[in-house]
């Protein structure tokens, strides 16, 4: 076993290996950004050295640096963890020019399953059943545009060194072909340095599989069984389980089989995972009539291998530096036994009503349930974060992942929303309420998957309101009121509980909910009752007890819930067990005035850079259309015109880095828009 290691990698994964390789007793080096110099994964490990600025292609992708901190801090082998570096076959060639053992496949397996393209015509030739599609090298567009045409629509353009998501369209009709080409090859040169791209017909609805496969430098190959990874939003996963639900023992044999076949064919060492599309065209109630189909070869760990090492009992990062310090695999096929369910759901900083348009901020508060981290447990959560730090543009919008195990598949669904309902995020938003109402729908608790379901299931998915209104705002009314109990002294005039000597005492309070504005008033009777109007509804009984610090038994309008609410600034964060929301209390005379003069502004909506203008100064816009591009957290994001107009003014240039909030261009809004 290695004495010393480097990981070359960031947040959480980062802090994955080096939790594993402590419990081995290796030493630790970590590679660093500047927005990382105070990150939970440099002070994971027992060494950490300065490798660049910010954003990763002056940081975490300068190999060179990272050979040279290795060198320097004696590290014998460099694990990559996933993404940056670690499926770049020049950067495992130069691990091994520099006498460094690089954790992961030979450089010639990473170069042969890494290009998409080249993987298909290795599984072709190899009899392994394909999607149609081109994956040729000539990277014309009109000749793509051409196949695409012969293919059928829709069909799908992959970035063919891609990953992950990026670099990825789905296009439904010829005329749209064209446009979604040149952001696909924008996005895909700018994730990968390679812009080459292959078409395949869309299968839709299909199910998203995946074999974990593991192969040492004996010769020995294993499948360390399925997960199922369906669940996505703009092609990126949401959920992972394992196993994969109504899965036939035949068919998962016969995909291992396939998996393990694939790994041999480019002789394949450590970690890996085969991809297949898997059809169903016998419907959710016919598994044993699925078809699957290859799609790629992950050559790294996977960001949800942690259920995989839920059903096994498995640690598969000790794998890894077992297989790459020369050992042979701790088990042998017919040694690896599959127990119970497990489930993992990524949390990000993301807003799902908005596209899943990445977030970033300051974790202002960041609470988890009971749980482990980077081990066994009913509860698992891993993360690269702590309440304080940033999440920045410039890297991945994950924050944490959080994996249950049960004896069932119901019973890990049961404590997935549990530990879900106990997290506590403010600063950012994120997906936690979705990934609850995901869990809720009847296609992912009957298990009816495919890669369509949140589409599906949008009505229920989207721009709903768990707690309601009414208990919303008692719970931000109950939080003012114990607050100023609080701030109570034994002078008499400190209190604002409204006792007057006759007569029934009055408060108002002004609110902003979901962006419309909302009055509350409150009555303080005689006999200490609180009596809460909401908007023009009628008046309430309000009870409301303090429960060990931060909760509050909240009764109003017939519902008992107990709720927590935390106050950033204006906003008040308001967390129950049936979900959370956000409410804005108004001093209004701070914000008198608002408003005025506003006229057409189009602003970016996260910090990150413009990467190019579809229109110029004096062009005429309808609503809807594309008016700009803009990159951050490795993804692009379109800005459309909100109305009918004329461009005034482009305010910035291809290429400019700028701020969230930031006024992109000028529209003068057409009459009567």
């Amino acid at each position: 076993m290695f004495k010393k290691i480097l990981i070359a990698n960031r947040g959480e994964i980062a802090c994955r290996v080096a939790a594993t390789a402590r419990r081995l007793g290796v030493k630790t080096v970590a590679v660093y950004s500047d927005a990382d110099a105070h990150a939970k994964h440099v002070m994971s490990c027992d060494e950490a050295v300065h490798v660049g600025a910010s954003a990763p292609k002056e940081s975490y992708l300068q190999w060179q640096r990272i050979i040279d901190a290795a060198r320097v801090t004696g590290a014998e082998a460099i694990h990559p963890g996933y993404g940056f570096l670690s499926e770049n076959e020049d950067f495992a060639k130069a691990c091994a020019d520099a006498g460094l053992v690089f954790i992961g496949p030979p450089a010639s397996a990473i170069q042969a399953m890494g290009l998409k393209a080249e993987s298909k015509r290795l599984m072709e030739a190899a009899q392994v059943p394909l999607v149609p599609g081109y994956h040729g090298a000539d990277q014309n567009p009109e000749l793509l545009q051409r196949e695409a045409d012969r293919i059928g629509y829709p069909v799908l353009i992959k970035a063919s060194a891609g990953g992950g998501g990026k670099g990825m369209r789905a296009v439904s009709k010829a005329e749209d072909f064209m446009a979604a080409l040149e952001s696909c090859k924008r996005e895909a040169i700018n994730s990968f340095g390679d812009d080459a791209v292959l078409v395949e017909k869309y299968v839709q609805r299909p199910r998203h599989i995946e074999i974990q496969v593991f192969g040492d430098t004996q010769g020995n190959c294993v499948y360390l069984f399925e997960r199922d990874c369906s669940v996505q939003r703009r092609h990126q996963k949401v959920l992972e389980e394992a196993p994969a639900p109504g899965m036939p023992e035949s068919l998962r044999q016969k995909m291992g089989e396939a998996a393990v076949a694939a790994a041999r064919a480019v002789g394949y060492v450590g970690a890996g995972t085969v991809e297949f599309i898997v059809e169903q065209p016998g419907g959710y109630e016919q598994p044993e009539a699925m078809k699957f189909y290859f799609m790629e070869m992950n050559t790294r760990l996977q960001v949800e291998h942690p259920v995989t090492e839920a059903i096994t009992g498995q640690d598969l990062v000790e794998w890894q530096l077992m297989v790459a310090s020369g050992e042979p695999l701790p088990l042998a096929q017919d040694e690896l036994v599959l127990d119970g369910h497990a489930i993992e759901a990524r949390i990000c900083a993301e807003n799902p009503d908005k596209n899943f348009l990445p977030a970033t901020g300051t974790l202002r508060v960041y609470r988890k349930p009971p749980a482990v981290s980077f081990d066994y447990g009913e509860v698992r959560i891993d993360d690269g974060v702590r309440e304080g730090d940033a999440i920045s543009p410039f890297y991945d919008s994950m924050i944490a992942k959080l994996i249950v195990h049960g004896a069932t598949r119901e019973e890990a669904l049961a404590r997935l929303d549990a530990a879900l309902a106990e997290v506590r995020i403010v600063g950012l938003q994120t997906n936690v309420q979705f990934l609850r109402r995901v869990l809720a729908t009847p296609s992912f608790s009957q298990a009816r998957l495919d890669t369509a379901l949140i589409e599906r299931e949008r009505e229920s998915l989207f721009a709903q309101d768990p707690l309601g209104t009414g208990l919303t705002v008692a719970a931000a009314v109950a939080q003012t009121l114990l607050e100023e109990r609080a701030s109570e002294t034994h002078d008499p005039f400190s209190r604002r509980d409204g006792w007057r000597s006759h007569g029934v005492a009055s408060r108002r309070f002004d609110f902003k909910i979901a962006g419309q504005p909302l009055v509350a008033k409150l009555r303080y009777l005689d006999d200490g009752v609180l009596m809460l109007q909401v908007g023009e509804d009628e008046f309430q009984p309000l009870d409301l007890t303090p429960v060990d610090g931060r909760r509050i038994d909240l009764r109003f309008a017939g519902r008992r819930q107990v709720v927590q609410v935390f106050r950033q600034d204006e906003d008040m964060h308001v967390f129950g067990t049936d979900g959370a929301s956000v409410i804005t209390e108004l001093d209004m005379l701070s914000h008198a005035g608002e408003g005025a003069g506003e006229g057409g502004r189009l602003t970016a909506p996260m910090p990150g850079k413009v990467v190019s203008f579809a229109v110029r100064a004096g062009d005429k816009v309808s609503k809807g259309q594309p008016l700009a591009v803009m990159e951050a957290m490795k993804m692009e994001h379109t800005i459309a015109a909100p109305v009918d107009g004329v461009v005034a003014e482009l305010l910035y240039a291809p290429g400019d880095q700028v701020m969230d909030g930031a006024e992109l261009l000028r529209l003068q809004p057409a009459e009567g828009a």
